[in-house]
C-alpha cells in the first residue's frame, strides 16, 4: 500500500511540474504569407549620424484577424512591432543607446554615482540575416523565424523634414 500512495504521488507531482512553464512555441510556418521582410538603415535629422534601423515586414493581405504582430527579435536586439498600414509592419531599432554623462576625475568619490554598463544576452541566437518575429494567435504566444532578410538603401532623413540652418 505505501508503494501505491508513492507512485499515485510521484504521478501527480510530475504531471503538476510539467505544466508550471508556459511553452514557447516556434513555428515552421507562419499563418499568412510574408511578401518582404527587409531592414533600412536611417540617419539622424541632421543626416551626418546612423542613427538606428527600421525593420520592415510586409504582406500581399491584410493580417488575418486574430492575428496580432509583438516584436521581432533582429541583431541582438527587440523591438515592438507598429502597424504602417494595413499591409506593413515596422520597428525601430536604435543602433547607438543613449548616452549618458560619466563622472571620470581622480577623486574616487567624484566618480560614485556612475552607473555600469549591463550586458544581456540576446534571447535567440541568430545570424545576421535572420530574425525571429514575436506573435499572438488567439491569445497563445507564438515565434516564427525569418531568413534571407536584405537591407535596402538608406534612407537619408526619415522625416522628410529638411534641418534649419
Amino acid at each position: 500500500m505505501g508503494s501505491t500512495i508513492k507512485i499515485a504521488l510521484l504521478v501527480l507531482i510530475s504531471c503538476s511540474l510539467s505544466f508550471c512553464a508556459s511553452k514557447q512555441d516556434n513555428q515552421m510556418k507562419f499563418p499568412q504569407e510574408i511578401v518582404a521582410a527587409y531592414y533600412q538603415k536611417t540617419n539622424s535629422v541632421e543626416g551626418q549620424v546612423p542613427n538606428g534601423i527600421d525593420f520592415y515586414i510586409e504582406f500581399n493581405i491584410p493580417l488575418q484577424e486574430g492575428i496580432i504582430l509583438d516584436k521581432v527579435y533582429f541583431k541582438n536586439q527587440e523591438a515592438k512591432l507598429e502597424k504602417e498600414d494595413k499591409y506593413t509592419f515596422k520597428a525601430h531599432f536604435n543602433q547607438f543607446p543613449a548616452s549618458y554623462d560619466l563622472v571620470l576625475d581622480s577623486d574616487p568619490l567624484k566618480e560614485y554615482g556612475n552607473k555600469a554598463h549591463s550586458i544581456t544576452q540576446p534571447k535567440f541566437e541568430l545570424q545576421s540575416t535572420e530574425a525571429v518575429l514575436e506573435y499572438s494567435k488567439n491569445d497563445k504566444t507564438f515565434f516564427y523565424k525569418i531568413k534571407a532578410i536584405k537591407e535596402r538603401p538608406m534612407i537619408p532623413n526619415p522625416s522628410g523634414i529638411k534641418p534649419k540652418k
